[in-house]
């Protein structure tokens, strides 16, 4: 699945690899939110961050927005898992009937942290799930 990043996400990617040395497999500048999300390659999410989150906050104070960081997985369950994070996932079941669904359990206490505030983290988790593994959607059990 080819994935087309804008400009800016482009820009912001290059920008990223260059501060951190992690390789970013996608972008993307989230407008509603006003952040990026970095896809980051599986076993790199320590670059990414660097010690203290020092990578990750330089590259923050230097385009002005917050970042989600998401680390890249070999598997869909696994993908939606990580994209939900720091919320604890039990199970991923991918569903493909009509539409192709992702029925995520979590903890009752961690259902917040995988919603997040005014629902960005479930609003990211469905862009890069449908972007990456062609799911419809994503539900929490």
């Amino acid at each position: 699945m080819a994935i087309t990043l804008s400009d800016e996400a482009r820009q912001l990617a290059g920008l990223f690899e260059t501060e951190t040395e992690a390789t970013v497999k996608d972008c993307l500048v989230d407008e509603e939110f006003d952040r990026v999300i970095f896809l980051i390659k599986t076993g790199e999410m320590g670059k990414a961050i660097g010690a203290g989150g020092e990578h990750v906050s330089g590259v923050e104070e230097q385009i002005g927005k917050p970042i989600k960081l998401v680390e890249d997985a070999p598997t869909a369950e696994d993908f939606v898992a990580n994209t939900l994070a720091p919320a604890a996932v039990y199970n991923v079941t991918i569903s493909e009937n009509d539409d192709r669904l992702a029925y995520v359990e979590v903890a009752e206490e961690d259902r917040g942290a995988a919603i997040g505030a005014d629902g960005r983290n479930i609003d990211a988790a469905r862009r890069l799930a449908a972007r990456h593994h062609d799911i419809d959607d994503i539900e929490l059990t």
